[in-house]
Order: structure tokens, then sequence, then C-alpha cells
């Protein structure tokens, strides 16, 4: 299957979407300017490459990768019907990105199935991050190297939460966590790869968190959550939620896949406590996490 040319491959170019072609064994032939964005990787890094080749190896909400079990692609070059699904892909950062995705056949001469195309976009706006980043980054409150918030920040900001909470009844709750086994990672591979670790952590929350919501790097490979208008359940879902993409989620250094679990405590802020309190409760569901084997969220009864 050849790749589009003239008009048509400087049509596909001006896209947001990011567009890609596979042939029959899902190798990519073609790969527009918006996929290179949204993924960071080149089409020098990935024409000729299968999908799943330390890719996009695209995720489930449930943490199942598509690639070996239930591929959209496959199924749609397997029976022509064209298929949409939300998913998680792999950024060449090491973060999970989650996309929409819709998948059409394409169809040679003769009419047969010579391959796919997949078309995908970000689905949820960035437009308040960044703003809030340029606001953090004039400020002096922003992580250099994770681009997050810092802890100053983040104190700041729970403490504007307590008042909200006491005044008005907002509800929110705070999820520290930590990164398992980190100085592993830096006696094992290097500082360098400890802080692409740390970049695809901290992207992962930028990238599947809420607008309203703020993540913060509190120190170290230690980072707090601040989740607005949650009740304990849904609190616990977004912390089960970020634990599992990060579990599926990995790094490449020197051609070594690395990937690490987090660790969480979780707990709902209470009217009239100090920032220093509700963070004290929160730290100590971190630590029974860890006591009980690491990998998992613990929250307050």
């Amino acid at each position: 299957m050849e790749q589009p040319h003239g008009y048509y491959k400087e049509l596909l170019n001006s896209l947001r979407e990011g567009v890609y072609f596979v042939d029959r064994e899902r190798r990519i032939t073609y790969w527009n300017k918006a996929a290179e964005l949204i993924t960071g990787f080149n089409a020098a890094d990935v024409v000729g490459c299968r999908c799943m080749d330390n890719i996009l190896t695209h995720i489930d909400a449930e943490g199942i990768s598509l690639c070996q079990s239930s591929c959209p692609l496959a199924g749609t070059i397997l029976d022509g019907q064209p298929r949409e699904a939300d998913v998680f892909l792999h950024h060449k950062d090491g973060q999970r990105v989650p996309v929409s995705i819709r998948i059409v056949p394409i169809l040679g001469g003769a009419g047969e199935i010579s391959g796919a195309v997949e078309l995908f976009s970000v689905n949820r706006p960035s437009a308040a991050i960044l703003s809030r980043i340029e606001e953090l980054e004039q400020l002096a409150l922003l992580d250099p190297l994770t681009s997050l918030a810092n802890r100053r920040y983040a104190v700041m900001n729970i403490e504007t939460r307590l008042e909200d909470l006491s005044r008005y009844g907002r509800p929110f709750g705070v999820l520290f966590a930590d990164i398992d086994h980190f100085k592993r990672i830096n006696d094992s591979y290097g500082h360098q790869t400890g802080d692409q670790v740390l970049k695809f952590v901290a992207n992962t929350f930028k990238s599947n968190s809420r607008d309203f919501d703020l993540f913060a790097r509190w120190g170290g490979e230690e980072f707090v959550g601040i989740i607005c208008n949650v009740d304990a359940q849904r609190l616990h879902r977004i912390g089960e939620r970020l634990r599992m993409l990060i579990e599926n989620s990995y790094t490449v250094s020197d051609q070594t896949r690395i990937q690490v679990t987090i660790s969480l405590g979780a707990t709902l802020a209470r009217p009239g406590e100090s920032s220093e309190q509700l963070l004290k409760r929160a730290d100590a569901q971190l630590y029974k996490s860890k006591h009980a084997g690491r990998n998992r969220i613990s929250m307050e009864p």
C-alpha cells in the first residue's frame, strides 16, 4: 500500500487530527503532522514499523492492551467495518494520552482490503492547562522539571479549597502519590532516566485530569492531586484510574523499556481542618498502600 501523494498529502497534513495508514500487517505506511504533534513520534520514527512496536500500544479504560487482544485496526482489516473507540495511546515521552479514534478500511483496486486508516484526536481540551502553566511560570510556582505546580502552589491551592469548603460546602479531596521503588530506577539507569520517569508520570497526571483539578510535584518522586467536586467513591475512582494508566505507561532508555507503578493515599477534606492536617491524613493512607505491597490506592473509611 502506497503513501498518499501531492494534494492529498497536503490535505492530510493540514488536519488537526492525527492520521496514519497501515497495511494488512499493521505496518505504518503514512504518518501526518498532527500525529507527530499528538504522539511525539516523527514520521521517520514510525513508518515501516507496526503500531504495537513500542509506538502507540493502545490500552482501554481497564488497562487492557488492545494490540494483542482486540485491536480495532485488526478488526477493521479483517471484516472491513469502520470502528470508533476511546483509548489511551503511548506518547513518545512515556505518558498515556486519552484519545478518540476512528478507523476505516482501505480498499484496493479489486475491492479487497489492503489496510486501514486511523484518525485520532485528544479527547479533552488543553487550553486551560496551558494557561495555568503560563500563569505559574510568571509567578515562579512551577516545578521546572515536570511543569507541574510546585509544593508552594499546592499548599496555597489547598488552603483556598478549604476556605471554599467551610464557607460554601464545596467538597474536594487529596491524592498523595509516590513512585514505587524510584531509587532503583536512579541506581540502575541513572538520574537522566529517573528524570524521564518523573516527566512521564507528571504528564500522565496532566493529560488525564480535569481542567479544574490540580496536580503538583510535592518533592522528589512524590505528587499531590487536588480533586474538586468529588465524593469518596469518585475520588477513589479517579485515583485508581491514574494508578492503572501509569502502570501501563513506559519510557524507553537505551532501547530498554522502563515501567513504574505508583502508590496512592486518598482522603476527603474536612471543614475546619488545616492543610497540614489534611495532607497528614492523605500521607497516612499512602503509607498504608506502601505497607500493603505498593501499586495500589488506600482511602480513609
